[in-house]
């Protein structure tokens, strides 16, 4: 009989300690409204957490590389913008200093109107963000566009001192995309040598020379190409700025689902949880009272 209530005792202390394990594990979910707080809750659904939070962690790296990438795009469409009004004033400006009716002090100052444009064009094309020019390539810390005259006497020229590459960035798993900061194409060299400094070099010392025909014909068809060239540029950052775009919106929807999974995976359904507690409770305190029932067995049987 004492073998028989020693058994029943070690049966009821193993219950007690497994009810009292379950209420303990449904009060801290409770408390912390998580599933799980350490490895040994739940090895497999902690490692599927640490996977996810560094899903979650890799999705905001990518998000802030793509916001600053349509800063960086958005600074290099209002650069452009502002270089294209400068090419479409010159154009005027050489039209109408193709004028016969024009003297040479008319041309004097256009030419001067015309030199100020060309500083508000390199100054809008030498535009630097986050400390960095955004149309100098690889060699971004160094102006891109200078202006140096060649010999004492000559009209200055606008040379490019950055590098021909673009700036590629990472803005998903094996996804990247180029930033335009290659200058060299704005300079719109041809296989002649021709490009946009030495058409502003030779447009001011037309002006010079009062070279009607030179600006009215040739000079003329020049700045045009330069503007195009402008201009497509502008439209091609403009559909890097619409891939960006599209970039985030999928950036933000992907972090949603990840933060939902991660959620799912973590936080508790409290309405079922609450039930669970309570259905332990209840069991926990009935065996505690069949508990006093053995132990006052096993205590008669001692006196015997």
């Amino acid at each position: 009989m004492r073998v028989t209530n020693s058994l029943m005792s070690k049966n009821f202390m193993r219950n007690l300690n497994n009810n009292m394990k379950n209420v303990y594990k449904y009060q801290e979910q409770l408390s912390t409204m998580q599933q799980v707080s350490r490895p040994s809750d739940d090895p497999l659904k902690v490692s599927k957490m640490l996977d996810l939070n560094n899903e979650i962690k890799q999705n905001d790296e990518y998000k802030s590389t793509i916001n600053d990438s349509i800063d960086f795009a958005n600074v290099q469409d209002s650069a452009l913008a502002n270089a294209t009004t400068s090419i479409q004033r010159i154009y005027t400006l050489t039209q109408q200093a193709a004028n016969g009716t024009y003297n040479h002090e008319d041309r004097q100052s256009i030419k001067a109107e015309v030199e100020n444009e060309i500083d508000t064009l390199m100054d809008s094309l030498n535009t630097s963000f986050g400390g960095k020019y955004i149309f100098a390539g690889n060699n971004s810390t160094t102006k891109p566009f200078v202006k140096e005259a060649l010999v004492d006497g000559e009209m200055p020229k606008v040379t490019y001192k950055g590098t021909s590459d673009n700036t590629s960035k990472e803005i998903a798993r094996g996804v990247t995309v180029d930033l335009k900061t290659d200058g060299s194409k704005l300079m719109n060299a041809d296989e002649n040598a021709d490009d946009l400094g030495s058409f502003f070099n030779e447009l001011l010392t037309a002006l010079d020379e009062n070279d009607t025909e030179k600006l009215g014909g040739d000079l003329l068809n020049r700045v045009d190409k330069q503007m195009n060239n402008i201009v497509n540029l502008r439209t091609n950052i403009g559909a890097t700025q619409n891939r960006l775009v599209a970039a985030k919106d999928r950036n933000e929807s992907e972090y949603l689902n990840l933060k939902t999974t991660y959620s799912n995976t973590q936080d508790i359904d409290l309405a079922e949880t609450y039930m669970k507690y309570s259905m332990e409770m209840v069991s926990y305190e009935a065996s505690l009272q069949m508990g006093t029932k053995i132990l006052q067995n096993n205590l008669l049987d001692y006196i015997r």
